[in-house]
C-alpha cells in the first residue's frame, strides 16, 4: 500500500491540527474531572459509646455504602483516596431506643476522612440494633503455646497465668456458649531459664461481647533436667479375694527425669508403684504389669526395670 506523501507545508499542517485536537480533549477532560459527582464507596463501621447496661447484637452487617461526593478526580482514584477503611458510629442513642441514624451522625463521619470528600449519605441510613440484659461471666483462661527447650531443658513446674480468669459481658444467650478464653500463640525458643512474657487474650469477634483484661501475664517456670534411680516396693490393687500374692521381683528400680532444683527433694514418697489383679483375673495374663499411680508432673518418666513381675499366688 502506498504512503501518502505530504509536502512539508501539509506536515506542518497536520502536526498543528493534531496539536489543537489534544489540547482541546486534554482541556475537556480537565473541566470534567473537576466537576462534582457522587459515586458509592464500601467502609466497615466501628462502634463506639456502647451501652454499658444493655447487650446489643446489631441486625444487618457492619459494612455500609457510603454515597461520597468529590471530583472526578476523586472518583477516578475512588478506591485509593476513600481514607480511613472504616469509619466510628456512635452508640450513645442507644441508650434510649433500638436504631441508630447516620443523618444524625453525617458531620462527625465526615470528620474522619483524610481527603476534601464529602460523604451526603450512607445506605442503609438506620441501623437496627437486638438487644437483652447484660450478664456478667468469668472463665479460665487457657493458654496456647509453641515451646521449645535447650537441650536438658523443661519445664520445671505449673504455668503461672495472671490473671487466671478472664471477665465477659454480653447477652446471655452468647456468653452460655464461652467456658474457656485461650491466648494469642505464646511462642518461646530453646528455653534454658525462667520466663515471664505478656501475652494478649485471643481478638474477640463478637460486637456484643466484651472481654476484661486483655492480656495476662505468663511465667514459665524452665530448669535444667537431670537423670534419678528410686527404688519402689510393689503395692497390689484389685485383690479384692485378699489372695496372698507373692512379687518377683518385689521391687523395682525408676528411672526419670527430674529438675535440678528439685532434685534432693523427690524420693521415694511422691511415687507409688502398683500391680493390678485384673490383669490376671480378667486378661489371663500370666505376668502383671507394673503401674505408676502417683508420679511428680514435672518429672520426665524414662524407664521402669522390670515392667513387668512375676507372681505366685498361695492359697
Amino acid at each position: 500500500m502506498p504512503f501518502i506523501k505530504l509536502t512539508k507545508i501539509e506536515r506542518k499542517r497536520f502536526l498543528v491540527f493534531i496539536t489543537c485536537l489534544l489540547t482541546a480533549i486534554g482541556a475537556w477532560l480537565f473541566l470534567a474531572l473537576n466537576n462534582k459527582y457522587v459515586y458509592t464507596a464500601k467502609t466497615v463501621l466501628i462502634y463506639k459509646n456502647v451501652p454499658q447496661k444493655r447487650a446489643f447484637h446489631a441486625l444487618q452487617s457492619d459494612t455500609v455504602d457510603l454515597q461520597v461526593e468529590g471530583t472526578g478526580w476523586q472518583l477516578l482514584f475512588a478506591r485509593l483516596r476513600v481514607k480511613p477503611q472504616s469509619i466510628s458510629i456512635s452508640l450513645e442513642k442507644l441508650n434510649n431506643r433500638n436504631f441508630i441514624l447516620f443523618s444524625e451522625q453525617l458531620y462527625n463521619v465526615n470528620q474522619q476522612l483524610e481527603t476534601s470528600q464529602k460523604i451526603i449519605s450512607v445506605k442503609p441510613d438506620t441501623l437496627y440494633f437486638d438487644f437483652s440484659e447484660k450478664k456478667i461471666k468469668r472463665v479460665p483462661v487457657t493458654l496456647v503455646s509453641d515451646f521449645s527447650f535447650a537441650k536438658q531443658y523443661g519445664i520445671s513446674n505449673d504455668i503461672m497465668i495472671i490473671p487466671e480468669y478472664v471477665t465477659l459481658s454480653g447477652p446471655e444467650k452468647e456468653l452460655k456458649k464461652i467456658k474457656e478464653w485461650p491466648t494469642d500463640t505464646l511462642k518461646l525458643t530453646n528455653l534454658q531459664a525462667t520466663s515471664v512474657s505478656r501475652v494478649a487474650m485471643t481478638q474477640n469477634k463478637m460486637k456484643n461481647v466484651s472481654i476484661f483484661p486483655s492480656s495476662a501475664e505468663v511465667r514459665v517456670p524452665v530448669d535444667e533436667y537431670t537423670e534419678k534411680v528410686i527404688d519402689l516396693t510393689l503395692g497390689v490393687i484389685n485383690n479384692n479375694q485378699f489372695y496372698d500374692i507373692k512379687l518377683y521381683p518385689r521391687k523395682i528400680k525408676v528411672t526419670f527425669l527430674v529438675p535440678l532444683s528439685r532434685y534432693a527433694q523427690i524420693d521415694e514418697d511422691f511415687i507409688d508403684a502398683v500391680v493390678d489383679m485384673n490383669d490376671w483375673k480378667i486378661l489371663n495374663h500370666n505376668k502383671l504389669r507394673v503401674k505408676l499411680t502417683r508420679f511428680p508432673e514435672y518429672c520426665k518418666l524414662v524407664n521402669i526395670m522390670p515392667d513387668k513381675v512375676d507372681f505366685i499366688i498361695e492359697k
